[in-house]
């Protein structure tokens, strides 16, 4: 039986309803919602299938699911509307916004460095619980005392994890509010956007069941068995301490929901995801709420981190929080286009040249590095019904 997509779609954009319903009848879904905006204006909100593995709840408009890594994104945003109202500047250094981060070497690292993945601090050395996890401080003392992997911004490394402590407290001691509490006050409240840092349980019914992705069938490319080889290495730590990866059901968790994880833990949808990344793509404003000035958008693309990665083992590209088109993660035909990318296939993504904006989020996960085969058709459908 054919999937009912539900939801509205510009007649211009059928390619995308197309491409959508295409992955449900390939058996690459459960459920999953779709979402683009040209200029601001909504063209695509699609959804369809199940929130759940069992298939007895149906995935709806208001369904929302984490997004792992496409959180990074989220937090990104708010940093750059700090830097962007002369609250953050980017070339100092840590200390003068945290104190306590300056042991290890670390007096005169810049806040650069950790929105680049160029800190040295993707992972720490010490043995760390699950529940140090859900432990702000814990992580964030942790860190001040952790010694750099490398020397800072001679390379880079996904900091899978630990950017969203080190660039959340950055911003908690700037603000005195949680990334979770001033993205809400700041943007998904004046915006209207679904979207949480931090998910009250009044969600939880609503929340879908993430569903983990198949074991890597023989000769699959499987970057994690990779990294996790030398159970000893930073990326190996990246992952597995606290030991994330190896607790498949923590992600349904009420913990993990409730916990503030600025760079793995937004539940959202991809109407959300479309309308944030829409407005800074037309200039950084969306019906009379500025997000931060036109000015400030080329900051979101440039370049500061290009080549192999210390964590991810294969060359990925980053600006100031966001990640930048690749080899392994298009964003469509234009250079000057960022966002982020989670685990599993979700994703989120501003082309300020083309006036798009971009989102995707889903139950079922799926192997694959970056940007996968699901979502790759669905940007390309938007480019060409331009």
């Amino acid at each position: 039986m054919a999937i009912k997509i539900e939801g509205t779609c510009d007649p211009k954009f059928n390619r995308i309803k197309d491409a959508f319903a295409a992955n449900f009848e390939k058996g690459y879904e459960i459920g999953a919602s779709v979402a683009a905006t040209i200029d601001g204006n909504p063209v695509v909100d699609l959804w369809a299938g199940h929130a759940d593995k069992a298939r007895s709840r149906s995935w709806t408009r208001d369904t929302i699911a984490n997004v792992y890594s496409t959180t990074k994104g989220l937090t990104a945003i708010c940093a750059h509307r700090l830097i962007d109202q002369g609250k953050l500047d980017v070339d100092a250094p840590v200390v003068r916004y945290w104190p306590e981060f300056a042991r290890a070497g670390k007096e005169k690292l810049p806040v650069r460095f950790l929105l680049s993945h160029r800190a040295g601090l993707a992972a720490v050395r010490r043995p760390l619980e699950s529940a140090d996890l859900f432990d702000w401080m814990t992580i964030c003392d942790a860190l001040a005392e952790q010694e750099p992997w490398w020397a800072p911004g001679t390379a880079h490394g996904y900091h899978a994890m630990t950017f969203g402590f080190l660039v959340g407290e950055v911003i908690r001691r700037i603000t005195g509010k949680s990334v979770g509490s001033y993205f809400r006050d700041e943007l998904a409240t004046p915006l209207g956007l679904d979207a949480h840092i931090g998910l009250d349980a009044k969600h939880d019914a609503r929340t879908a069941e993430l569903v983990s992705a198949a074991p890597p069938k023989p000769g699959e490319l499987d970057p994690f068995a990779e990294i996790l080889k030398n159970s000893e290495s930073v990326g190996a730590k990246a992952f597995m301490n606290p030991p994330v990866l190896s607790d498949s059901g923590l992600v349904n968790t009420r913990a993990w929901r409730a916990a503030e994880l600025p760079a793995a833990n937004a539940h959202t949808n991809a109407r959300a995801l479309a309308r944030l990344y829409g407005a800074i793509a037309r200039g950084g404003e969306a019906d009379g709420y500025r997000i931060f000035s036109r000015e400030a958008i080329p900051r979101c693309y440039a370049e500061q981190s290009n080549g192999r990665d210390e964590v991810l083992l294969f060359p990925t590209r980053f600006s100031l929080g966001f990640m930048l088109p690749s080899a392994l993660a298009s964003f469509g035909p234009n250079p000057n286009a960022f966002g982020h990318p989670g685990a599993g296939g979700s994703f989120g993504f501003a082309d300020p040249d083309a006036k798009v904006g971009f989102g995707y989020v889903m139950s079922q996960m799926q192997n694959g590095l970056l940007v996968n085969e699901r979502v790759a058709p669905l940007i390309a459908s938007i480019y060409e019904s331009l």
